[in-house]
């Protein structure tokens, strides 16, 4: 259908894909760098959600030094920010009690960082970025790339009423062709386009695999005066096992609002793995449930987080293309921390397409200095300080801790010569893992109180999906789900999804059952097409306005 329709063109100077802080800092810092030259330039950013800030969702305390060099009075310009860091804690939890740390490892030391909702922060940074000019256009998601003789020239957007079987609705709208002379890629973890250009350029060619986490959060309304303004609390331990990376985090919000969340690896070996159900394990926790006693829990997501470090950041230029943000594996792991980065790896992005316009030049020559820009700022220095970080965890969490410690006091990994996989590879079979092939996880009973089903949480994250649209979660080869996968890893992608979309429906003990995929309760963190074993389940853009509805993550 899509090689017959007869698609609009629009055509920019430059066109950011992905409506996050790294496209919208570098459009700004674009922007304004071409109206202090008096030149005209006309730039777009495109955005999958519904409106620019509704796909926004991070843990978030930020470090500010990206926004301040992108704007230094930002806090007089009425950035939205939650509080200031106050009180910083790491807690070591067992069962049924906890260590508070008397020190805390000067990577998590929150001291001049801010709390925000990066939901909001994305908003206020759309507004700033269409008082200056600015096209934005939400609903709009980069389905494919646009590449003639060579060269990338933008990107066709996703067509919108199409039905479940593929065909045309009433409501039929093709998708665009929006051109540019150049393109930049900002799509967070795991881009479409992003994969498409690094497949079709061979960007990863001399890059580690990548490795990633996800986080899961809900925010809960407290009573009036019971949450102490600016306090963070990190956990590590319980509810996690020792080969199992990740923990736990609290957050106060304004207006008496705790956000609370956990994360783990995806390069987990139990295929039980369920990043949800360690989120509601930890709630139960003595320390936590305290916490939230008497409060209300109001929204939920989830979200993928790269967490490969310099290692696994690709070549970030292509003829007439950038990549940026979390789209390029621009995140300090170690610090927990990515929204500065992506702030500055999008003005750095500005600055490099602003020399490209003034030589008319866009070829993949010029745009290379982008890497050498990325290298040489603080971003490099960085990441190539946290490089191993992550090696340590393939041995387990002590020895993860071990190496993290050697980095911070004495600047190098123990472990820096290991070879990190990709994650989903790392997944043992049931036999392996559990001892037997018909292992069932424990669960234990939701009270939706204070614990949560995946559909209760999904519902809080406002998610909503046309379920006459067609599927956005392609299984490659569907066989492969009701004879290997059902005996060896015991369908996973029902446990490791956040969101209830993979359901494994049987009618009676010797049915070997069904997959059913629910793909309306996507909460687009794409979970599955990082982990999934086989690796064949792949997440594209759905219909463009789609997915979750996020107010204060």
């Amino acid at each position: 259908m899509a090689d017959t329709i007869q698609r609009e063109s629009l055509e920019y100077d430059v066109l950011f894909v992905g409506g996050g802080p790294a496209s919208l800092a570098g459009a700004l810092h674009l922007q304004r760098l071409a109206k202090a030259a008096g030149r005209e330039l006309s730039i777009s950013v495109i955005e999958k959600g519904k409106e620019f800030g509704s796909h926004g969702f991070s843990g978030a305390v930020m470090d500010p030094k990206g926004i301040r060099e992108l704007i230094p009075d930002w806090l007089d310009q009425g950035a939205p920010i939650e509080s200031p860091v106050v009180d910083d804690a790491i807690w070591f939890l067992t069962q049924g009690d906890a260590l508070i740390l008397p020190v805390v490892p000067p990577a998590l030391d929150n001291h001049g960082n801010y709390i925000i909702s990066l939901a909001n922060f994305t908003r206020w940074l759309a507004g700033l970025c269409e008082k200056e000019g600015v096209n934005l256009f939400p609903g709009f998601p980069g389905w494919s790339l646009l590449v003639e003789h060579g060269q990338v020239t933008g990107v066709q957007t996703g067509d919108k009423g199409v039905d479940k079987h593929g065909q045309p609705k009433s409501n039929f709208e093709p998708g665009v062709n929006v051109k540019a002379k150049v393109t930049v890629l900002g799509e967070g973890p795991r881009g479409t386009v992003t994969r498409e250009l690094i497949q079709r350029f061979k960007l990863d060619a001399n890059s580690a695999p990548q490795v990633y986490a996800t986080g899961v959060k809900e925010i809960w309304e407290m009573p009036a005066g019971t949450v102490p303004k600016g306090r963070v609390i990190h956990t590590m331990g319980w509810p996690n096992k020792n080969d199992q990376f990740g923990g736990g985090f609290i957050y106060a919000q304004s207006n008496d609002r705790w956000a609370v969340g956990f994360v783990i690896g995806l390069d987990c070996k139990d295929p039980f793995s369920d990043s949800h159900y360690q989120l509601q394990l930890f709630k139960t926790h003595p320390k936590v449930r305290a916490l939230l006693e008497g409060g209300k829990m109001v929204e939920y997501g989830a979200k993928t987080i790269p967490e490969g470090g310099w290692e696994s950041v690709p070549k970030l230029h292509a003829p007439g293309a950038l990549i940026i943000g979390d789209s390029a594996s621009l995140l300090d792991a170690m610090r927990l921390k990515g929204v500065h980065i992506a702030i500055k790896s999008g003005q750095l992005a500005a600055e490099t397409i602003w020399q490209a316009v003034l030589a008319d030049d866009f070829s993949d020559k010029t745009l290379s200095t982008f890497r050498d820009r990325v290298g040489s700022s603080w971003i490099g220095s960085e990441l190539k300080r946290s490089k191993d970080f992550k090696k340590g965890f393939k041995l387990g969490f002590h020895a993860g801790m071990a190496g993290a410690a050697f980095i911070q006091f004495f600047g190098f990994s123990p472990f820096r010569d290991i070879k990190v996989g990709e994650g989903h590879k790392r997944m043992q079979t049931l036999e392996k893992y559990h001892g037997r092939k018909d292992a069932k996880p424990e669960r234990m009973k939701f009270d939706s109180k204070l614990t949560f089903s995946k559909v209760d949480d999904v519902y809080a994250s406002g998610t909503m999906h046309d379920e006459d649209s067609l599927c956005h979660l392609l299984v490659s080869e569907p066989d492969i789900c009701i004879t290997r996968c059902v005996e060896e890893y015991g369908n996973p992608c029902q446990h490791f999804c956040p969101a209830s979309v993979y359901e494994w429906i049987r009618t009676d003990e010797k049915d070997r059952g069904k997959l059913r995929i629910n793909f309306s309760n996507c909460v687009h963190c794409k979970t599955c097409d990082i982990m999934d074993p086989y690796g064949i389940i792949r997440w594209v853009p759905p219909e463009g306005s789609s997915g979750p509805a996020f107010k204060n993550s």
